[in-house]
């Protein structure tokens, strides 16, 4: 008896070494775990289809193969017939930029200001002070400055000003009238670039070197993730089935259960959450389409991505639409405002519970602390695997809870907070 007593030590010995050295190359290796991570994501979203295509009775890899050229081909077709617009679109919005900013800070920030100092919510303003005399030429005249100190202008544009440590004498810059001269703008400006350019080709190489770097490394980073996609649903089986092979006979349908739970939770956040993301997009461009909203592909594209993040992606897509209508007209801002307003009613109260089902619910407090602690340790990344990283988390403890109220392991999964 005292063998078996003994034996009973090594499975959870081993499973405790092995998960410290698992945890601790993972935090080793964090910098390389974005294309296993997307490779995951990727596996799972398009799992189903390549299922579709057996049951048709065509192998795996041909299945894994006819999958891609499809989604991707449809996805390089979309990008071909879209991106033209979206780059126009884009070009010019860039080129309005200047235009709108200006209009903002002289425009819309003065009468927001005046509105909020009507309600008293600001201080009012202060008057403008006089601008300070100038000495006329061949005269000076000293002025008393804010901390005590004596400034002398001196007519012949010479400024005097009294420091700490004695005083700064400094030429005054008078302002005078020069005729514009496009020739004399663009040849200083081919000069001063040719200047920087013998100065600086060190910095020049190495911004050239880093760039084609990146370059190489996002299609590495991109073919290496389909690659090890491919591999998971290949050996989707034989990879469960390790995992299962981990669990005592006893509780392997109590792992059944918990995958089954796993399982109902991500379809929803991340296979609902595109397929949202898609209708969004489509909704958004309609309705700004109609009102006639300057740059509505590009602000339809934006709102299509951003609801990839729950509660702050809608936020931040609404603010450049909105900001792009008020140059338009108050009308056409509240229009925009209350179009995406009812859009994301809409996918509140009827798409989320439709598309993602009950197994996708997570608190709402639970997806802002996921949100906030992703982008912290992992910025955009973190962001966008924070909520399907808190359903998994949440689906493991509300099975551990189950399990410790009693209750029958085939009916974990549908027991919800």
């Amino acid at each position: 008896m005292a063998e078996p007593r003994k034996r009973r030590w090594h499975r959870p010995l081993l499973f405790s070494v092995t998960s410290a050295v698992t945890v601790a190359v993972v935090v080793a290796a964090r910098e390389v775990m974005l294309p296993f991570v997307l490779a995951l994501v990727i596996a799972y979203v398009l799992t189903p289809l390549v299922a579709v295509v057996e049951r048709r009775g065509v192998r795996r890899s041909l299945a894994v193969i006819l999958v891609y050229a499809v989604v991707l081909g449809a996805l390089a077709g979309f990008a071909r017939g879209v991106a033209p617009r979206i780059a126009f679109e884009f070009r010019a919005l860039q080129g309005e930029l200047p235009a709108l900013a200006s209009e903002v800070k002289e425009r819309w920030v003065p009468t927001i200001a005046d509105r909020m100092r009507a309600l008293g919510v600001l201080p009012s303003a202060p008057e403008a002070a006089e601008p300070p005399e100038t000495a006329p030429s061949g005269a000076f005249i000293a002025r008393t400055l804010p901390d005590g100190t004596i400034a002398i202008d001196v007519g012949s544009g010479v400024s005097v000003v009294e420091t700490q440590s004695g005083w700064r004498v400094s030429p005054a810059h008078e302002g005078r009238d020069v005729p514009f001269d496009a020739n004399r703008l663009v040849a200083d400006a081919i000069g001063r670039t040719f200047v920087y350019a013998q100065h600086n080709s060190l910095e020049i190489a190495r911004a050239v070197r880093d760039l084609l770097a990146g370059v190489a490394r996002g299609v590495f980073v991109f073919f290496i993730t389909l690659m090890l996609a491919a591999y998971v649903m290949l050996t989707r089986e034989r990879v469960l089935a390790f995992f299962r092979s981990l669990v005592r006979p006893g509780a392997q349908q109590s792992f059944d259960a918990l995958l089954a739970r796993m399982d109902g939770g991500l379809s929803g956040v991340v296979r609902g959450q595109l397929v949202i993301c898609g209708i969004n997009g489509v909704a958004s461009a309609i309705g700004f389409a109609i009102v006639g909203l300057k740059y509505w592909p590009v602000m339809a594209l934006v709102a299509a991505v951003f609801s990839l993040i729950p509660i702050f992606g809608s936020i931040a897509s609404a603010v450049p639409a909105v900001a792009i209508a008020l140059t338009q007209g108050v009308g056409t801002a509240a229009f925009v405002l209350a179009w995406i307003v009812g859009i994301h009613q809409v996918e509140a109260n009827l798409l989320n519970p439709k598309i993602m089902g009950d197994a996708a619910k997570i608190h709402p407090v639970l997806v802002i602390f996921a949100l906030l602690a992703g982008e912290h340790f992992f910025h955009v990344a973190g962001a966008l695997l924070a909520v399907p990283t808190m359903s998994i988390a949440q689906s493991v403890f509300l099975h551990l809870l189950a399990e410790a109220n009693g209750a029958d392991p085939e009916l974990a999964g549908e027991a919800q907070p």
